[in-house]
């Protein structure tokens, strides 16, 4: 016998499913972002909880190829979903060349 069968049906409709992980939402992201932005993306650089649930995802994607592709400039896009995978927001947060350093690393 399962739960399911032995709840009152408003009960089983009312059920909430288990969040995603955190991979399942990073790659979500990754397909938000290129789907949006029509550009190539290259991978996820960070994933976290958002301060009022759901997450935060860093998406890395090329915005300019150039040659050498060393010289490529990329976008980091800032992309909020919530528990369930649905999109709550997307920006770009910076531009830089491929292999540049961060700015706040000494």
């Amino acid at each position: 016998m399962t739960p399911s069968s032995t709840e009152p049906r408003e009960r089983r409709e009312t059920a909430r499913p288990e969040p995603l992980p955190a991979a399942s939402i990073a790659h979500l992201a990754i397909d938000e972002v290129g789907q949006l932005t029509g550009k190539e993306t290259l991978g996820i650089v960070s994933v976290e909880p958002a301060e009022d649930g759901g997450w935060i995802v860093g998406v890395e994607v090329v915005e300019e190829r150039r040659i050498p592709s060393s010289a490529d400039m990329l976008g980091l896009y800032l992309v909020e979903l919530d528990d369930d995978g649905e999109l709550l927001a997307c920006h770009r947060d910076r531009r830089y060349l491929r292999g540049s350093t961060d700015a706040k690393v000494h």
